[in-house]
C-alpha cells in the first residue's frame, strides 16, 4: 500500500507541472506504460501518439516524467540549442551493471570524465587514422566471408542463412580490432554480450520505477545482470592480464602484434596519477564492452537491411552492381583503394539508415535545468527520447518518406554528422555516436564485395514482393525473419591477395 500511494505522489507531482507538452491520458501508476507497451513497436506506436500530439509530446512513464521528440526541428532544439542542457543520461539498471557503474562512453553521465573519454575516442581510440589501420583486417575479413560464399553457391546453389553468417563476420571482425586474436574467451565473452543485450533491450519495468527497488529483486533482473558482469569481468582481467603482459615483454610477440583498440586504452592507464588524460581498469573495461556491445550489431543491421531493400527492388540491386563492377573489373576484387568512387553505393547505405536506423529510438537523455522546447516546459530531470525514425521520415523534409529511393542522397549535401536535423542515424551534438567512421567502414567494403562477387536470388521461388518486412525490436531494429538468399558467383573471389 506504502509503494502504491508514493507513485501516485510521484505521478501527481510530475504531471501537474503547467505547460508541459501535450500528451495521451495518463493512468493511475503506470501512467502512459499501455502507450508503449504493446505488439506495435514502440518507434511505430509513438509515432502514431505523434501525429495526434505533436513532436513534443509527454508522457508519464511509471515514476518517469518523459518528452518524446519527433520532428527535425525539436531535435536540433534539444541537441544544438540546448545541447549542453540535454547532454547527460539517465541511470538505467542495465548500464549501471554491465558498464562498471555507467562509465562508457555511451552510458556516463555528461562531465569532466565524459569529456575526457571522449577526447580519447576522437583522438585515439576511433579517428580516422585508427580505422585506417585496420583496413587490411576488414579487407581480409569480408573476402573470407565471399569465398565461404562462393564454396557454398558452387556447391549446393542452396540458400545460406546471410543474417547468421554476417553477424557472425561482423562480431569477429569486431572482436579482432578490439582485442586482437586471442580466441580463448571469445565465444564465451560474446554469449555474455549478447545476453546481456537482450536483458537490456527495450523498455524494463524496473528503469520505469526507480525507487521501487524490489522491481529489480522480483524480476531478478538485477541478479541476472550482475552475474553476467562476475563473468565477463573475469573474462576481461585475463585478456588485460595478457595484453600488458605482451606489451611489457620485449620479444618477438610484442614487435609481431597489431595493436589493437585495447592496447590504445591501455596507455591511458595511470597507476600513479601522472597523466593529464587517464582511466581506471574499469573504465577500460567499460569502454571495451561499449565498443563490443555496439560496434558489431550496427554494421550487420543496416547491410541486412541494405540487402532486403535491393531484393525487393531488383532495379536498385542491379544499378548498384553495375557501378561496383565498373570501377573494380580492373581489379577483379574489390577493396578500400576505390569505395570513395562507389557514389550509389553509398547513397544506398544513407537511405537505408535513413529508412531503418539501427537505433530507433536514440538512447535517452535528461533535461538537467528547465528550459522550453517548441514553447513546451520541460522540467529538470524529464527524460528525452529521439524517435529518429519518425524525424527520419518526416514528409516536410522528405519526398515519398516511406519509399526507399537512394538517388534522394546523389548530389545531396545531406549527410550523417548531426549537422543535418532531418537525418540523424547516428544522433547528433555532443552525444552523435563517436564510432561512425568505424561503423561505415564496416558497411561499404563489405556490401561492395556481395554486389560485385555475386547476384542475388530468393529461395524457393520467393517473389521480391513476398519478403518479409517485419522489425524486431531489440537494441536494433532488426528483422524477425533470419535473410536466406540464393548466391549466383558472377566474379570469382581470389583465394589469395597480396
Amino acid at each position: 500500500m506504502y509503494v502504491f500511494l508514493k507513485l501516485i505522489l510521484i505521478i501527481t507531482k510530475k504531471s501537474s507541472t503547467p505547460n508541459l507538452p501535450p500528451g495521451p491520458m495518463k493512468l493511475p501508476v503506470i501512467g502512459n506504460l499501455h502507450n508503449i507497451i504493446g505488439p506495435e513497436p514502440p518507434h511505430r506506436a509513438l509515432h502514431k501518439l505523434a501525429t495526434k500530439f505533436g513532436p513534443v509530446m509527454h508522457l508519464q512513464l511509471g515514476e518517469l516524467s518523459t518528452v518524446i521528440i519527433s520532428s527535425p526541428n525539436a531535435a536540433k532544439q534539444v541537441m544544438k540549442t540546448h545541447d549542453i542542457n540535454f547532454a547527460s543520461r539517465p541511470s538505467i539498471l542495465a548500464t549501471e551493471i554491465m558498464s562498471y557503474n555507467s562509465t562508457s562512453i555511451s552510458s556516463s553521465v555528461y562531465g569532466d570524465y565524459w569529456r575526457q573519454l571522449r577526447k580519447i575516442c576522437t583522438l585515439e581510440l576511433l579517428s580516422a587514422k585508427r580505422v585506417q589501420s585496420f583496413r587490411p583486417i576488414r579487407e581480409e575479413a569480408f573476402l573470407d566471408l565471399a569465398r565461404w560464399i562462393a564454396k557454398e553457391a558452387e556447391a549446393e546453389a542452396a540458400p545460406v542463412n546471410f543474417t547468421r553468417k554476417l553477424y557472425s563476420c561482423s562480431y569477429a571482425l569486431t572482436w579482432t580490432t578490439t582485442l586482437g586474436n586471442k580466441t580463448e574467451a571469445k565465444e564465451r565473452l560474446l554469449n555474455i554480450i549478447k545476453q546481456s543485450i537482450e536483458l537490456a533491450s527495450g523498455f524494463n519495468v524496473v528503469d520505469f520505477y526507480p525507487s521501487v527497488k524490489l522491481l529489480q529483486m522480483v524480476t531478478g533482473l538485477r541478479r541476472r545482470m550482475t552475474k553476467l558482469h562476475r563473468e565477463s569481468d573475469k573474462i576481461f582481467d585475463e585478456i588485460i592480464h595478457d595484453h600488458i603482459k605482451i606489451n611489457d615483454d620485449d620479444d618477438d610477440d610484442r614487435h609481431n602484434k597489431r595493436e589493437d583498440l585495447l592496447d590504445v586504452l591501455l596507455k591511458f592507464l595511470d597507476n600513479d596519477g601522472g597523466q593529464e588524460i587517464s582511466l581506471t581498469m574499469d573504465n577500460v573495461k567499460a569502454v571495451v564492452m561499449d565498443m563490443l556491445a555496439g560496434g558489431s550489431e550496427t554494421s550487420a543491421t543496416t547491410l541486412i537491411w541494405a540487402m532486403v531493400e535491393m531484393l525487393k527492388n531488383p532495379r536498385i540491386m542491379e544499378k548498384a552492381q553495375d557501378e561496383v563492377r565498373r570501377v573494380y573489373d580492373d581489379k577483379g576484387y574489390v577493396d578500400e583503394s576505390k569505395i570513395h568512387e562507389l557514389e550509389y553505393l553509398r547513397s544506398i547505405i544513407k537511405e537505408t539508415l535513413r529508412v531503418h536506423p539501427p537505433a530507433a529510438l536514440l538512447n535517452p537523455r535528461i533535461c538537467t535545468e528547465k528550459c522550453e522546447i517548441n514553447g513546451y516546459e520541460i522540467p529538470a530531470g524529464t527524460k528525452i527520447i529521439a524517435n529518429t525514425w519518425a524525424i527520419n521520415r518526416d514528409p516536410e523534409y522528405w519526398e515519398h518518406a516511406d519509399c526507399f529511393e537512394p538517388e534522394r542522397f546523389l548530389d545531396s549535401s545531406v549527410d550523417y554528422k548531426g549537422n543535418h536535423f532531418e537525418y540523424i542515424p547516428f544522433g547528433a551534438g555532443r552525444r552523435i555516436c563517436p564510432a561512425i567512421t568505424f561503423a561505415l567502414a564496416n558497411m561499404d567494403l563489405p556490401l561492395a564485395i556481395f554486389l560485385y562477387h555475386f547476384d542475388w536470388k530468393l529461395p524457393d521461388g520467393m517473389k521480391h514482393e513476398e519478403l518479409d518486412m517485419t522489425e524486431r525490436v531489440g537494441a536494433e531494429i532488426t528483422r524477425v525473419e533470419d535473410l536466406y538468399v540464393v548466391p549466383v558467383v558472377k566474379r570469382p573471389v581470389p583465394p589469395h591477395v597480396t
